[in-house]
């Protein structure tokens, strides 16, 4: 019986974490400089070519291989 409530419980909490999407008048907030997850993507684009280049090692990030550029 309080498995049941329980359950109801929790599926009328997910309730108001169900969205459609961002809504037109939303969308302007979203493009702002500061919404943005790089600030500075060419830079961090370098910045991982370098580190990663450097490194020389497998894995991070998705790349694998070598820093010798033979994957």
């Amino acid at each position: 019986m309080f498995g049941k409530y329980l359950v109801i419980v929790l599926l009328t909490m997910q309730l108001p974490a169900c969205t459609l999407g961002v809504k037109p008048w939303q969308r302007d907030l979203l493009a702002k400089p500061q919404m943005a997850l790089d600030s500075q993507p060419i830079q961090n684009s370098y910045n991982e070519h370098i580190y990663f280049s450097k490194e020389a090692s497998s894995g991070g990030k998705g790349f694998g291989g070598g820093g010798c550029g033979c994957n």
